[in-house]
């Protein structure tokens, strides 16, 4: 099969995969006249886009489309009847270069199929890394799925080379995972991400130790994944609710310092298990859960906050209340869903900005990270204003509602909370189809 041929079928199998950002890694260049590559962006690095239009600044293929394993949501299980393709180490190799020194990329995203084993999988991945990295002192970004059930040792090979490491976790229950895909094993997913992590910590505390001591070694070459681990989630693929999805996501946050979990909303694929869904969920419920994760991450709000749950008697703010209906779980699609919690605490408002705290000004629908800092920045020399908003960043139309000022205060035209959502409510569009 022809190089060009390969490319196009395990390129194309590739795209499933969401969770290929290029953020959060160590600067590298090839500034002073040696290695091939950046991770800084500027000179020498471009994007282009695909025929569905997305933009793309990274080489994302697979190494194989050939699996041993038949998980129903994958395109590339065993039993699929398509098109398979493989490279070789340094078929990938040789295509990373090519492509970037046509400035047509700024790095690697490489996953595969299990082949042969779980080792002999992870170890043409860490080959393809290691032959950049040590051969071709490429200084580009690179990002490797790692497969769960490889050695340790093989592990920390991966990272020592890789920017960033990931681990799909693939689906929400372990329930749906022992259905759907027989042959992964939870725990042995949770293990890998703990090893990796492991990992990471240790070389955060070595390098730590080196720049407090009196004698400055050497740096050395590449640090362990820099940019972290991440790992994704399908939605829709079984009937878990966004408050169990979210619920896990926040657990995975807690105990292995995830840099992202990402969302892909479940696309049926031909020939499919008769127990997946035959209809795709809603693309916005996607969304939702990255808003909602957002919340989660940088917005100090928990599960039970997010998802519509109410008065929950959970003694663990973080874990979903299961009396509630299964409806009463799921993240409202018409509005985004800090707002949709506004709403719902409807007593909380208005929110004077000039006296609040961080915690609540953070909480106001319409104000971001970066304009709750231009707020705070901003009182310390005058009472806030209405007038000051647009200064700061802020719509007085979106905030407008759920603020109180040194000038304004809407409680004599307070909202109800049918008449915000209402008024908040973006009208009804076309839907987007999906790109696959």
């Amino acid at each position: 099969m022809k190089l060009k041929q390969k490319l196009a079928i395990l390129a194309d199998a590739a795209k499933y995969d969401a969770s290929c950002a290029s953020s959060g890694t160590v600067k590298r260049d090839s500034s002073n006249g040696s290695g091939v590559g950046s991770t800084s962006g500027g000179m020498g690095i471009c994007h282009s886009y695909a025929p569905d239009g997305r933009c793309i600044s990274l080489l994302k293929v697979l190494l194989t489309n050939f699996c041993i394993y038949d998980c129903s949501y994958c395109i590339n299980r065993a039993s699929s009847p398509i098109e398979r393709a493989r490279f070789s180490a340094e078929e990938v190799v040789n295509l990373t270069l090519d492509f970037y020194k046509r400035n047509y990329i700024e790095g690697l995203f490489l996953s595969s199929g299990i082949i042969q084993s779980s080792d002999y999988t992870m170890e043409q991945l860490v080959r393809v890394a290691k032959t950049l990295r040590v051969k071709h002192d490429f200084r580009g970004y690179i990002h490797l799925k790692t497969i769960p059930d490889a050695s340790p040792e093989l592990l920390r090979a991966a990272g020592i080379y890789a920017d960033r490491l990931s681990i799909n976790i693939e689906l929400p229950s372990k329930r749906a995972l022992q259905e759907l895909a027989p042959e992964k094993n939870p725990k042995t997913i949770h293990q890998s991400m703990g090893t990796l992590q492991d990992h990471i910590n240790e070389a955060k505390e070595h390098k730590a130790d080196k720049e407090i001591g009196s004698r400055r070694k050497k740096k050395a070459k590449f640090d362990y994944s820099p940019a972290g681990q991440s790992t994704q989630l399908i939605v829709g693929a079984d009937p878990s609710t966004d408050a169990k999805i979210l619920t896990l996501s926040h657990g995975l946050y807690q105990r292995y310092k995830m840099r992202r979990v990402y969302y892909s909303a479940f696309s049926p694929i031909p020939h499919s298990d008769q127990q997946l869904p035959s209809m795709p969920p809603p693309l916005m419920r996607e969304h939702r859960l990255y808003q909602a994760d957002w919340l989660l991450r940088f917005y100090g709000f928990n599960v039970n906050e997010i998802t519509p749950i109410g008065n929950s008697t959970s003694a663990d703010a973080n874990q979903p209340n299961t009396n509630q209906p299964e409806a009463h779980q799921m993240l409202d699609l018409d509005i985004d869903p800090k707002l949709a919690w506004a709403i719902r605490n409807r007593d909380l408002f208005p929110v004077n900005i000039n006296t609040a705290s961080k915690e609540m000004i953070l909480r106001i629908p319409g104000v971001g990270v970066r304009g709750c800092e231009k707020i705070i920045q901003a009182r310390q020399f005058r009472r806030l204003r209405i007038g000051d908003l647009s200064r700061c960043g802020l719509s007085a139309k979106k905030v407008g509602p759920f603020i109180e000022t040194a000038d304004y205060n809407p409680h004599n035209k307070l909202l109800t909370a049918a008449d915000l959502k209402a008024h908040f409510m973006q009208p009804k569009q076309a839907q987007q189809l999906s790109l696959f």
